[in-house]
């Protein structure tokens, strides 16, 4: 599609297609590396071979895996639309609204999420269906970490479980109807009470009879990558978070130690997205508030006649490109550990001719996002409007990556200070560590040197399996998770994969890759032998994992087709991906800017140990107070 840099007429815009179609020599390829696929999985081929079996792997998901939550393109917004405000044209707006030029309501808080399979095959469950196997049941037997349990996954640190969180808050929530399930629960379980209550997903309303057999659920948040968890999901959020003088900036307090998140009378933190919200939470939201505040200070001193609208404007453009480029090119390398991934993540952010040729020259290639990269390669949606989808939604159930505990140290000596369960580290008591006198930097080397849980079976935090929210809802994270699937129409694991076009596996051996006929043998007894039944979630979980690899590659498969589609289809990054747009000093701000940058600016007494760690969201290198304290040498790999 044509770049939405400039105003255009209605006649020269360019629809979305009507169905994406490969090229002959993308089928070509697409069909070689299939053939070649029978005998040599992609992950076991040389590292570039691997990434550009990757990318032809994406192009038969661009195929076949992306599909509207509306019956009708026309719920997108008229086609062509003038602008409400002209402001908006190189500026992000709260709600989403008019990324798009061509598509004005598409991505925006309160549109549909779409689905990576035909709808007819999401259809809503039968009371049978919902209940078939017990969720509680299969649960308590495949959820619980068992006393001593915990499973590390030592590739990562805890910041990085802190990140998906913080990012998933961005991306999708969705809407609570007022309708609650009673959830039965088996014979014998230990939950006080007979039936563990859940509010139900309000769906939207029917405006097609499709929506009946496959009902839409709304995306409170917006569904572009563009910060909504620290800038809200509607103006009137976003004003309300900015400081009253003509600075840009976004209100944060200082107790005379530091800058922290502001609270409203009930202890809530004034931010943009505050559900679920732990110490995690609390440092990458103050983290990336300190960021679009100096972002601020540059531009004002850059450009000292701008407005306060025109610096907070900018400074938002360049934080949200940011957290967008480090999670495509920082943390994703680090959660999915393979020559091919990385090799791959980086192209879809720099291309193939790499980093330092497109600092230096800009692109090679004007429209090829293989050669310089998917940022301003150009808008395209593939031929489906945009949205984040149910399935995207399911993949990213990472609660098994949160510990029982974490054991806080200090940032200049790595000596340890305490150990506090998560669970009083939630809602309120996020600040908790902050209010006993560690500081945000002794923050940030804590998550940098723990491990998070592993993505697996029996894994989950027990403070999570019996969860009251500030609301008063008690609930199991592990049966929620469960039946959220099954509610949304999110087929079960067999079905997933053969949507997915993945071999599917006939027998329980088959989905543990026989490799624990113990697990196996759960399965079979826990889903009544019926290989079919079982959930999504459950048989990822179960699946053997591709080396380096932080999850299964069932969820893999949605995750390659929507990390680069919420590149691609964002007009601020696939479009006007240029200076004029984010300022010649905002655009050099991204991209010469780490995470390890980031952390550093704001909390310079981590420098000493990020100097000596690749990857922010790999384990660090510890201290040797910290080492002695924990009998573990880290492994993360050498600083560049």
């Amino acid at each position: 599609m044509m770049d939405s840099s400039s105003p255009k007429s209605k006649s020269t815009m360019s629809e979305p297609k009507k169905k994406f179609q490969p090229s002959l020599i993308e089928r070509a390829a697409v069909s070689s590396f299939e053939f070649l696929n029978r005998f040599v999985p992609w992950y076991k081929l040389p590292g570039f071979l691997g990434a550009f079996n990757l990318a032809f792997l994406r192009i038969s998901l661009r195929t076949y895996n992306l599909h509207d939550g509306y019956a009708d393109p026309a719920a997108q917004g008229q086609y062509g639309d003038a602008l409400e405000d002209e402001r908006f044209r190189n500026a992000r707006n709260s709600d989403g609204k008019y990324n798009s030029l061509e598509l004005p309501l598409m991505g925006c808080a309160g549109m549909r999420f779409g689905r990576n399979f035909p709808r007819e095959s999401c259809p809503k469950p039968s009371e049978e269906e919902l209940w078939t196997p017990n969720p509680r049941a299969i649960s308590e037997k495949f959820m619980v970490r068992k006393p001593g349990g915990f499973k590390p996954a030592t590739t990562l640190n805890l910041l990085a479980a802190a990140w998906i969180q913080f990012q998933t808050h961005d991306w999708f929530n969705h809407e609570n109807d007022e309708e609650n399930f009673n959830i039965p629960l088996p014979e014998g379980d230990k939950w006080s009470g007979k039936t563990m209550q859940l509010p139900k997903t309000k769906p939207d309303a029917t405006l097609d009879p499709s929506d009946v057999q496959c009902p839409g659920y709304k995306n409170v948040n917006t569904s572009w990558w563009d910060g909504s968890q620290i800038y809200g999901s509607s103006e009137a959020v976003t004003q309300s978070l900015r400081t009253k003088l003509p600075d840009g900036k976004l209100t944060l307090h200082d107790n005379g130690t530091g800058a922290f998140i502001p609270r409203d009378a009930d202890g809530n933190p004034l931010t943009g997205f505050h559900n679920n919200w732990w110490v995690g939470m609390e440092m990458l939201h103050t983290l990336f508030a300190l960021e679009h505040n100096a972002l601020c200070d540059m531009l004002r001193q850059a450009y000292p006649n701008m407005t306060g609208d025109q610096i907070f404007d900018k400074a938002r453009l360049v934080n949200c490109a940011l957290m967008a480029k480090i999670h495509t090119v920082e943390w994703t390398p680090a959660i999915l550990a393979h020559p091919a991934l990385e090799i791959g993540m980086n192209a879809n952010w720099w291309g193939i001719v790499g980093e330092n040729l497109t600092k230096l020259v800009g692109r090679i290639s004007k429209t090829s996002e293989i050669i310089s990269g998917i940022p301003g390669s150009g808008v395209d949606h593939d031929g489906v409007p945009y949205s984040l989808t149910e399935e995207f939604v399911s993949v990213y159930r990472m609660h098994s990556l949160i510990p029982d505990d974490i054991a806080f140290f200090d940032a200049k000596q790595g000596k340890h200070q305490t150990t506090t369960p998560i669970g009083d580290l939630t809602f309120k008591g996020a600040q908790t560590p902050l209010d006993n006198g560690l500081s945000f930097g002794d923050l940030f080397y804590t998550f940098g040197i723990n491990y998070p849980g592993a993505i697996t079976n029996n894994n989950y935090p027990d403070f999570l399996r019996d969860f009251t929210d500030p609301d008063g809802i008690r609930r199991d994270m592990g049966t929620v998770d469960l039946l959220r699937d099954r509610e949304r129409g999110v087929p079960r694991y067999c079905e997933f994969r053969r949507l997915l076009r993945l071999s599917v596996p006939t027998t329980f051996e088959e989905i543990t890759g026989h490799q624990n006929p113990t697990l196996a043998k759960e399965l079979s007894e826990a889903y009544g032998g019926d290989v079919n039944q079982v959930d999504a979630l459950v048989g990822s979980h179960s699946e053997p994992v591709i080396p380096g690899f932080g999850f299964s590659e069932t969820a893999f498969r949605v995750f390659i087709l929507m990390a680069s589609r919420r590149l691609k289809s964002d007009r601020f990054i696939a479009g006007q991906w240029n200076p004029e747009t984010y300022t010649p000093e905002g655009f050099r701000w991204v991209q010469h800017t780490t995470m390890k940058d980031v952390l550093v600016r704001h909390f310079p007494e981590l420098g000493p140990t990020l100097a000596k760690s690749k990857n922010a969201f790999a384990p660090w290198v510890q201290m040797e107070e910290s080492r002695r304290y924990t009998g573990k040498e880290t492994n993360a790999p050498p600083a560049e």
